[in-house]
C-alpha cells in the first residue's frame, strides 16, 4: 500500500475532531479536504463564509457547478437541506460563536499558540479574508499545515509575520511526529515565558508520521521540528 501523501494525512487527522451536529468552517487549502474524510457516523454542517451551510465533499472533475463555490471560489457540492444566505448573515454566525470549529491553513504558529496565516508583508494578497473573524469568533480553532515549507519550519518561538489574532488556536495537526522526549528537551531550551506557554497550551503526541530524531536542529528554533501537533489550549 503506498504512503498517503502529507496533506492527505492532516485531513484525514483533522476529521477525527468533527461530532455529529457540529457547525464547521473549512478554510481553503489542505482544510478544504478534511470534507472528503469525515467518517459515515458523523453528520455535520460545513459553512462557507461565502454564505453557504451544507457543502459537501470536492466534486469530481467536470461536475463542478461554476455558481457553488467555496470563500476562495473553488467549486464544492452541496448536499440535501443546504441553504445559502448572503455574507453578513454568514459573518452574523461566525462573529456571534456559532461556528463550532474552524480549520485554517497556517504560515506560521509559535509557542504561545498563535497563529500568522493571512498575509506576508511584501507580497500582494487579495485580502485578509474571514480568518481574522474565524479566530477570533469560533469555538475551536485547528490549524492545518505542513511542518516546514522551503526547508524552513512553520512552527516557531515566536511569530515574525502578522498575527492572525491575538488569541491562541487549541490545535496544530501537520504531518510530522516526534518522540516524546524531543519535545521535553525543546521546552527546557525555551526562555521560562514561553516554556510556560508551552504548559498552558500542552503537547500532544497523537498525530501523523515519525522522522529520525537525527534530522532535528535545535540551533535557530527551541521547537522548529518538535512535536506540535499540537498545540492544544483546552480553555
Amino acid at each position: 500500500m503506498s504512503a498517503m501523501d502529507p496533506q492527505t494525512i492532516i485531513a484525514k487527522r483533522i476529521a477525527q475532531e468533527l461530532r455529529s451536529g457540529m457547525l464547521v468552517n473549512l478554510g481553503i487549502g489542505i482544510p478544504t479536504m478534511v470534507a472528503n474524510y469525515v467518517p459515515s457516523e458523523v453528520h455535520v454542517f460545513f459553512q462557507s463564509e461565502n454564505g453557504l451551510i451544507g457543502t459537501g465533499s470536492i466534486p469530481e472533475p467536470g461536475m463542478g457547478h461554476r455558481l457553488l463555490t467555496d470563500a476562495g471560489g473553488r467549486p464544492v457540492t452541496a448536499l440535501p437541506g443546504a441553504c445559502t444566505f448572503d455574507s453578513a448573515m454568514s459573518f452574523g454566525l461566525i462573529r456571534g460563536g456559532h461556528v463550532d470549529i474552524t480549520v485554517l491553513g497556517g504560515l506560521q504558529v509559535d509557542a504561545g499558540g498563535h497563529l500568522a496565516n493571512w498575509t506576508i508583508p511584501g507580497k500582494m494578497v487579495p485580502g485578509m479574508g474571514g480568518a481574522m473573524d474565524l479566530v477570533s469568533g469560533a469555538k475551536r480553532v485547528i490549524v492545518a499545515m505542513q511542518h516546514a515549507a522551503k526547508g524552513k519550519s512553520k512552527i516557531v518561538s515566536k511569530c515574525n509575520l502578522p498575527l492572525t489574532s491575538a488569541r491562541q488556536v487549541d490545535l496544530v495537526v501537520t504531518d510530522i511526529r516526534m518522540p516524546v522526549s524531543v519535545c521535553a528537551r525543546f521546552c527546557a531550551e525555551l526562555p521560562s515565558s514561553n516554556r510556560e506557554a508551552m504548559r498552558r497550551t500542552g503537547v500532544v503526541h497523537d498525530v501523523m508520521r515519525s522522522r529520525p530524531t537525527s534530522t532535528i536542529t535545535t540551533k535557530t528554533s527551541p521547537i522548529q521540528n518538535g512535536q506540535y501537533c499540537g498545540v492544544r489550549t483546552d480553555r
